[in-house]
């Protein structure tokens, strides 16, 4: 036999449904949030190859709110992953890693048909992509 509560439950959550008044989402469907790139240099419409703000103070703090608004729910708090999606804090340094940070925050990755990562480009700006590349490599792990 179903426990009452558990009907309760069941219940509550299809009126809730069918009136509209909640929407389930599952982890991955969230909108990405802007990130203010205030006070740093514009670096105009051509796309880096390489990090303009590696090691800018301002950029890394940027890049920090940035990453945990948008990378943190896969990549993890600190970019230390759980397993989820890759641990950024042994992406390689300078300009191979900015190569393959580049391409994918800005086109993502689809594997067999599944989007792993959303594509961020047209959503957040180049400035706020590096900014956070900035802070992923002040969190690098040497080991």
């Amino acid at each position: 036999m179903i426990s009452i509560r558990i009907m309760a439950a069941a219940l509550a959550v299809s009126a809730c449904l069918a009136t509209g008044v909640a929407k389930v989402y599952a982890h991955g469907d969230v909108a990405p949030q802007p990130i203010d790139t205030t006070g740093l240099e514009p670096v105009g419409e051509e796309w880096r190859e390489t990090n303009p703000y590696s090691g800018n103070e301002l950029a890394v703090k940027i890049g920090s709110s940035g990453y945990n608004q948008n990378c943190a729910r896969c990549h993890g708090l600190q970019a230390i992953s759980g397993g989820l999606a890759p641990d950024l804090r042994y992406l390689e340094k300078g300009a191979e890693g900015d190569e393959w940070f580049i391409q994918r925050i800005r086109h993502g990755a689809t594997i067999n048909g599944v989007t792993k990562m959303p594509a961020f480009e047209g959503i957040i700006s180049q400035e706020a992509m590096w900014a956070i590349r900035a802070y992923i490599e002040s969190v690098h792990d040497d080991s």
